[in-house]
């Protein structure tokens, strides 16, 4: 991935980019309601902030009730320097991983995973503790989350 400077979106992006958080299949029209501008606006507003890079792109945000049944866990990493491109490439093979970041301090992966029930992370867990260049993990199941902005 690479990284670009960017100038600092104004108030008015900023108000139109939690708006698209929220919903970001919002039609122009209901978002140029809700910030009190013109449709035009709002669109030229969007199609610059997609040139710049800031919005990269759209996702699926995912119902409260279809995240409860899913197990959620936060798994700590070591891994072999050398080995560390690898075991970024076979993590971004398996589709249970959600987010992975590179961390300071005694391990240097976190890695967020879901399973549908707790025997598929057991073997999730399993997979990644044998990747070649993974030395060591440490998993916490998430059992529920308090805030989530």
């Amino acid at each position: 991935m690479t990284s670009k400077a960017y100038e600092t979106p104004t108030d008015a992006d900023q108000a139109l980019i939690a708006l698209l958080r929220e919903n970001a299949r919002a039609s122009t029209a209901e978002l140029a309601r809700r910030l009190g501008v013109s449709r035009t606006t709002v669109q030229s507003r969007i199609e610059r902030l997609e040139a710049r890079g800031v919005i990269a792109g759209y996702g699926v945000r995912l119902s409260a009730a279809y995240e409860q049944g899913l197990v959620r866990a936060h798994v700590l990493l070591t891994v072999t320097p050398k080995k560390a491109d690898a075991v970024v490439r076979s993590l971004r093979a398996l589709p249970q991983v959600r987010t992975l970041h590179s961390v300071g301090g005694s391990f240097d992966m976190i890695v967020i995973v879901e399973s549908p029930s707790i025997s598929d992370l057991d073997m999730l867990l399993d997979s990644i503790g044998a990747m070649e260049g993974v030395e060591r993990t440490l998993s916490s199941i998430i059992l529920s989350t308090r805030i989530d902005r």
